[in-house]
């Protein structure tokens, strides 16, 4: 291992404001529609759910500047800045002229980056004076991270965690239950919405659509409760791009400007913090970097899904959302990165993918674990295994900067580190794990259960 070379922000460089990308994309997100009525939904539509500011901030498309509460960005100085990193030892082990760099989520006191959304949403219901939140999880990490905010405001944390993650993954449902969250494998039996997916398959194993079913219907039926989201959403990505702006003085200091930037994809909020506050000098000022989002093969909606408007859960209690989907009964396969395990992308990710600002590309698992292998054995750190996936599409990258003799800058997003998911790596390791690909056949089935709305 080479020696790294780190890159910190002092705290008065941690932002004050998150960047809010819909106020300069050139084509808007179409609304998201009320389920219903099939119309377009307003901030105060989405209030029995949310609470009542990130529903404003889900709908703003004007505002290119959101200020950050202090409460929130104190909480933030506990952990940010997060540093960033030349990877001289993958590039060493690669033997490519690119330069590589990755920004490190793993260090909060959860593991990952879904703090930076977790904090603002317990923060915004405790100052409504909420007393009760509600969420899904697929891996854990958002559930730990919802747990962990939800108890440094004083507030009730229900999870449910998708059954196949629950069962594979106990230490993150212990970090959960550490910080006094209620934890409920998912489908469950004590909603309704989880007892229809029973009753149709006593063996279900689970997926983040059916999880958000059971979370928003007890949001709904429990009095001063409302439903916390740790991705797809707009109000989510936003909190997220405290990373990308601050990778982007990071990046000053390190006298260089990224080339291609890189994230692993489920619902988009880790993709987007990293990217967005880049991708806004491509819109604004006519810069060329590239933008790769890495989703699985086992669930590949941005490469091989359609846009089209679809509910968020698998029993239809969101909005209709206009997205590149699978379908919201897509069932994924049970892999080890259970945070990318989600049917749809979101709206504002979906646009940018429609109008070609932004790449995808897809990872089998067995190619993940691989770079993964390869980062930890030359950085030190092991990655979780939806981080995997970012660092594959990194190697890749770093590869035909090989091939084509070229120096590029390729940033990516480390956004957790995989020291609860070890039992994922002895699989790999032991030559039990395995690839999981979609056919078309499959793909195209599923879609033609879903509603075509234009």
């Amino acid at each position: 291992m080479s020696q790294q070379k780190r890159y910190f922000l002092p705290e008065d460089d941690i932002p004050r404001q998150w960047f809010n990308i819909a106020a300069v994309m050139p084509t808007k997100p179409l609304p998201p529609l009320n389920p219903k009525t099939r119309q377009p939904m307003t901030a105060e539509d989405l209030f029995p759910i949310f609470s009542e500011e990130v529903s404003r901030q889900e709908m703003n498309v004007t505002d290119e500047w959101i200020d950050i509460p202090e409460p929130v960005r104190d909480n933030y100085k506990n952990y940010r800045s997060t540093p960033l990193v030349r990877a001289t030892g993958l590039e060493k082990a690669l033997d490519t002229p690119a330069h590589i760099y990755f920004k490190n989520e793993s260090v909060s006191p959860v593991g990952s980056h879904k703090l930076n959304s977790a904090l603002a949403q317990a923060f915004y219901c405790k100052q409504q004076g909420v007393t009760n939140v509600t969420t899904e999880t697929g891996a854990g990490q958002w559930g730990c991270a919802l747990s962990y905010a939800a108890k440094i405001f004083g507030l009730e944390a229900a999870v449910y965690q998708v059954k196949i993650s629950y069962n594979q993954k106990p230490y993150r449902r212990s970090i959960m239950q550490t910080f006094g969250a209620q934890v409920t494998a998912s489908p469950s039996m004590s909603t309704r919405a989880g007892k229809d997916v029973l009753t149709r398959d006593p063996n279900n194993q689970g997926s983040l659509g059916t999880a958000i079913s059971e979370a928003v219907e007890l949001a709904l039926s429990t009095p001063n409760c409302k439903y916390t989201l740790g991705s797809v959403l707009s109000h989510v990505t936003l909190h997220q791009t405290v990373i990308g702006l601050e990778a982007e003085k990071q990046m000053e200091m390190a006298g260089e400007y990224p080339d291609v930037v890189i994230a692993c994809f489920g619902g988009g909020s880790n993709f987007g913090g990293v990217s967005f506050p880049f991708m806004r000098h491509n819109i604004k000022d006519g810069r060329k970097t590239r933008f790769i989002a890495a989703e699985p093969t086992s669930c590949p909606k941005l490469t091989r899904g359609v846009f089209q408007y679809d509910y968020g859960d698998v029993a239809g209690y969101t909005p209709l959302l206009p997205m590149f989907t699978l379908g919201h009964n897509f069932m994924p396969a049970n892999i080890h990165a259970g945070g990318l395990r989600y049917h749809g992308a979101g709206t504002i990710v979906s646009q940018l993918l429609k109008d070609g600002l932004m790449e995808a590309a897809d990872i089998r698992q067995l190619e993940s674990f691989e770079a993964g292998l390869l980062f930890a054995r030359s950085e030190g750190i092991i990655p979780a295994p939806e981080s995997c996936h970012a660092i594959a599409a990194t190697v890749r990258e770093a590869k035909r900067c090989k091939e084509e003799g070229k120096s590029e800058v390729i940033l990516f997003n480390l956004s957790g580190h995989g020291l609860i998911d070890m039992s994922a790596y002895d699989q790999y390791l032991s030559g039990s794990l395995q690839d999981y690909v979609v056919s078309d056949d499959e793909v195209a089935k599923n879609l033609s259960k879903i509603e075509k709305i234009i």
